[in-house]
């Protein structure tokens, strides 16, 4: 059974940091295409990082470049996403994810709650 458990989130300032994290089991972490997405109150779900297997290979949405960082550890089956820079427009439910076309995933976790406040 695919288990995708996210932890990290909380209230943060605008400009301010945090770092999610997303520990994987029941499949081959190490040979799976890894994604974050999110979904702000109101909104649709959206995509916004993903990590190759292997390769190290990463891609952002426009809207997250230059601000948040895919990273994994595939010896701990787990998925990372820092972020940066946070701005108000960056909160939301965060979710990790395999098995995606865009936004649309066949798994996720249950998300971590990411709130950017002042």
């Amino acid at each position: 059974e695919v288990q995708l458990v996210e932890s990290g989130g909380g209230l943060v300032q605008p400009g301010g940091s945090l770092r999610l994290s997303c520990v994987a089991s029941g499949f081959a972490f190490s040979s799976s295409v890894m994604r974050w997405v999110r979904q702000a109150p109101g909104k649709g779900r959206e995509w916004v990082a993903w990590i190759h297997s292997t390769s190290g290979l990463t891609e952002y949405a426009d809207s997250v470049k230059g601000r948040f960082t895919i990273s994994r550890d595939n010896a701990k089956n787990t998925l990372y996403l820092q972020l940066n820079s946070l701005k108000t427009e960056d909160t939301g439910m965060y979710y990790c994810a395999k098995d995606c076309i865009g936004a649309r995933c066949q798994y996720t976790g249950e998300g971590t709650q990411v709130t950017v406040s002042s």
